[in-house]
């Protein structure tokens, strides 16, 4: 592609420049706007300096894809009430045999949660309960959030679902689901192994064996207020506000703050019994209603023990019955999710079927939808409808196009050496552009380098993209926004506080991130 003449480069360049300072530094002291209005921002420059037209705008919109994750948003808030990720958070500590056990577990739990929840979900809802368990047991906390962070970007890449540039590549690319998962799933399993191996070696001693893990099975996984998380990019979902201690649905689990989605089937709190016949309750509603009814009923010469046994006998009924409907419930939220994802397996459309799964959530739920889908993270999807509106616009400028055509005859997969520096390019635009414009930018033109090689050489090199892409997050603390999560609630953790620091985190990043990331390498390319 010819390069525009140089005006139109410049204003698409600088357009380009402005997104990415916001969408790396949002609250960069010049222009503390954030990454959403940043992200707009840039797009209307483009289209304000004539780089792209208004209806090239438009059309640069990717509707699938934000189909797609406005689907898996509203599946992952409804999953979150039906406690998913509270027994995960069980899981980890089960019958844990010490602190090298539970290493393992966290690594293996969070890749799995990350696949089929997304990476950013996973580390929201599991930071704090992982430190908990970690103070209790007297384990250094370093080691477990690491594991956390890095595990759940790992676990991430082996569906189209498990992070964003994973779903522009699925779209894009027209790889199926199940393409997509079985391309990338050994390289992922033999990654978090390794990356398990790796942390095991770095903190072996600072794992005491001497104490047996094992939490209640009462304690939750408190969630963290996801407002107060400052990440580089964006969580999926915005998950529920903190819950408090005492707040308990009738099976046992904690019941969602006043701003939240309600429980689907809950109950008041009953007060005590009166120890007095003489006094009186006043009136309420449903079985406080009944209880007043039936303590009245005493000063009218009604055995009041005799009542007060057969309110006790509906009062356990109706618990009984709530909490039934409330298992039901859960199990047809787990049903439906499962249904989603053999869906995508069959390869039926991606973005509608997670919006079927949505709705079908919705209408089980059968309340006023509003509480749930003001969960949904809607500056993300604004956010990614500047993104490709801006990259688009960048593109048209003809710089990527000049940049890969300098590139590419050194980066071609039917090459070790091409697959080795084509990794270490996308390495170095993931941590420095960010994953998903990294992805919006070289995408298409590394496919079309390898379609001229083979079709299979092309579906290697979208699988390529997907893996390094995801697991450069690793590299540094600001790789991506799970690790910038983890850190941030681990900081603000008001009973188990701790700082991850930046180099601390380099330390076992950026020697993990390049043996995962070779090791998936000669995973995906002998596919």
């Amino acid at each position: 592609m010819a390069m525009e003449p140089t005006v139109k480069v410049a204003l698409g360049t600088a357009s380009f420049a402005i997104f990415w300072v916001l969408a790396v530094f949002p609250a960069v002291p010049f222009l503390p706007i954030g990454r959403t209005a940043g992200s707009l921002l840039g797009a209307m420059l483009m289209v304000l300096f004539n780089v792209i037209t208004a209806d090239e705008a438009y059309a640069a919109v990717d509707l699938p894809i934000l189909g797609l994750l406005f689907g898996t948003m509203v599946v992952s808030v409804y999953l979150e009430r039906a406690d998913m990720f509270r027994h995960l958070g069980r899981l980890l500590s089960w019958r844990s045999r010490g602190g090298k056990d539970l290493l393992v577990r966290t690594c293996v739990v969070s890749a799995l949660a990350s696949a089929l929840f997304t990476n950013d979900t996973c580390c929201v809802v599991l930071t704090e309960f992982i430190l908990k368990i970690a103070r209790q047991n007297n384990l250094p906390p370093k080691p477990f959030l690491l594991a956390l962070a890095s595990s759940a970007n790992i676990g991430s890449a082996a569906t189209p679902i498990g992070n964003p540039q994973n779903l522009v590549i699925a779209v894009q690319s027209g790889i199926s689901f199940g393409d997509f998962v079985f391309g990338i799933l050994p390289a992922t399993l033999v990654g978090v192994v390794v990356n398990a191996g790796i942390l095991l070696c770095l903190y072996w001693r600072e794992l005491s064996d001497e104490k047996c893990v094992d939490v209640a099975h009462d304690d939750a996984v408190e969630v963290v207020e996801e407002d107060d998380v400052t990440s580089h990019r964006f969580s999926p979902a915005t998950m529920s506000h903190p819950r408090g201690r005492g707040a308990r649905q009738i099976d046992g689990s904690d019941a969602p703050d006043a701003a939240g989605c309600e429980a689907h089937c809950c109950c008041e709190p009953v007060k005590p019994a009166a120890t007095n016949g003489d006094t009186k309750v006043p009136d309420g509603v449903g079985i406080h209603q009944r209880r007043g009814s039936v303590l009245r009923g005493g000063e009218n010469g009604v055995a009041p023990v005799a009542k007060e046994q057969e309110y006790n006998s509906v009062e356990k009924e109706e618990v009984a019955m709530e909490e039934w409907k409330n298992k039901l419930w859960k199990t047809c939220v787990y049903i439906i999710t499962f249904g989603m994802l053999v869906a995508l397996l069959l390869g039926l459309n991606m973005s509608w079927s997670a919006i079927t799964a949505a709705l079908a959530l919705i209408v089980l739920d059968f309340k006023d939808a509003r509480p749930c889908l003001e969960k949904v993270s809607y500056p993300l999807l604004l956010f990614f409808c500047g993104m490709f509106i801006t990259v688009d616009g960048f593109n048209k400028t003809g710089i990527p196009s000049a940049f890969w055509e300098f590139m590419e005859p050194y980066a071609r997969i039917d090459t070790p050496t091409g697959v080795v520096i084509l990794a270490l390019v996308i390495l170095f635009l993931s941590n420095v552009a960010s994953n998903v414009p990294t992805v919006l930018l070289l995408g298409a033109r590394v496919a079309a380098s390898a379609a001229a090689i083979s079709p299979a050489a092309e579906t290697n090199a979208w699988l390529l993209l997907a893996w390094v892409s995801t697991v450069a997050g690793n590299l540094s603390l600001l790789g991506s926004a799970a690790n910038l999560i983890v850190c941030e609630q681990a900081r603000r953790s008001r009973q188990f506080g701790y700082t991850l620091s930046f180099f601390s985190h380099l330390q076992f990043g950026f020697p993990a991130t390049l043996v995962v990331t070779g090791i998936g390498l000669l995973l995906i390319k002998s596919n």
